[in-house]
């Protein structure tokens, strides 16, 4: 198998809107009835992040298998943290803003039947990025368990525009 990732491209969004409800699914499936509900995430935020050249689609042979957001920072619903903090920290005290470069990933999904999206995903961005940021849903319990062994650290919780809480997890690597 040959497994490759590129920049998506507006062709790609009807595929990434199945890869996107392939996700839901999973979530389902696995207990987590509360994330990507009522339609999100939208088809204009996809659309967002093709055309700010921040969405990715995941290929198998060809085949796109997954797909993801990767977000140079600084993310506003990661301004303040509570019940932790960042490693990253101290913040700039007159800004509140964290004082330190780092990149999200967010809305990753995947086709059922493929293995190793995660750490193929991951391995890509930390070719690009050496501080990255992860949040997800308390009952998103295959993301955690990713998470926590990919070696990521839980900071805290952050909350979306929209209220909702968010575990929020990073991880830094040495460059060199």
């Amino acid at each position: 198998m040959n497994r490759t990732i590129r920049l998506a491209f507006k062709d790609d969004l009807p595929r990434m809107l199945e890869l996107i409800e392939c996700g839901r699914q999973k979530m389902r499936a696995t207990g987590n009835l509360e994330q990507w509900t009522n339609g999100n995430p939208r088809r204009e935020l996809l659309i967002q992040d093709i055309e700010r050249g921040n969405s990715y689609i995941v290929e198998d042979d060809g085949m796109a298998v997954a797909t993801f957001a990767f977000i140079k920072g600084p993310d506003v619903t990661y301004h303040r943290i509570y019940e932790g903090q960042w490693l990253d920290e101290p913040m700039d005290e007159q800004s509140k803003a964290p004082t330190s470069d780092y990149w999200v990933v967010h809305r990753m999904a995947s086709v059922f039947e493929v293995h190793g999206i995660f750490k193929s995903v991951l391995d890509y961005c930390f070719t690009k990025a050496t501080n990255i940021r992860i949040d997800t849903h308390r009952q998103n319990v295959i993301m955690r368990c990713a998470l926590e062994k990919y070696g990521f650290h839980y900071c805290g919780i952050i909350y979306l525009l929209d209220g909702a809480e968010r575990l929020a997890y990073q991880l830094r690597v040495s460059e060199g």
